[in-house]
């Protein structure tokens, strides 16, 4: 088994109540660092499992239990410049060559800030590009559609947990 790492992103439960974190310890995230900051719940994961999308589901459903609204999962999938250079190991001036296509041509297009001094890219987009130059591994390619679909389905479905699990190991098989 493996250990992998990611944020879930919660709401719905005061930290002042009495027995807060017992209440997430109990319903089977001891693999969790707990914070509370701007208002949401912030569970960082460290969570041994086959596979991320098995550690992701399980999480999931394990926050679901305490009673809180999982609101998404992170790493976030939109990046900045500095964000692809730190995840993918690169420097952030290899990184700006390729967006410039001084350094090998097709790098993705930014989906958001187009405009800006300061565009996002889609961190899915990113990482197949870069597995397809060998930059990085399938397994970067894999969690990010992963995190992506994740959040995806949290969005469509409202924190329901219907077939939440098979969805993210279709992907992993994929």
């Amino acid at each position: 088994m493996k250990t992998h790492e990611f944020t879930i992103v919660a709401s719905g439960l005061d930290p002042e109540m009495e027995g807060y974190e017992d209440r997430f310890f109990e319903a089977g995230c001891d693999d969790t660092t707990l914070s509370f900051q701007k208002g949401v719940i912030i569970a960082e994961f460290a969570r041994e499992a086959v596979s991320f999308s098995k550690a992701v589901a399980s999480a999931y459903e394990d926050i679901l239990k305490t009673g809180a609204k999982v609101e998404r999962v992170e790493p976030d999938y939109l990046v900045s410049l500095s964000d692809i250079a730190e995840r993918s190991g690169l420097t952030r001036q290899a990184i700006s060559l390729y967006t410039k296509a001084e350094r090998g041509s097709g790098f993705p297009n930014p989906v958001a800030r187009v405009t800006s001094n300061s565009p996002l890219w889609d961190w899915l987009e990113v990482t197949e590009w870069l597995h397809a130059q060998s930059r990085i591994d399938r397994e970067a390619v894999i969690e990010a559609r992963i995190v992506k679909e994740a959040n995806r389905f949290i969005e469509l479905h409202d924190g329901q947990p219907d077939n939440f699990t098979r969805r993210l190991e279709m992907l992993e098989a994929a």
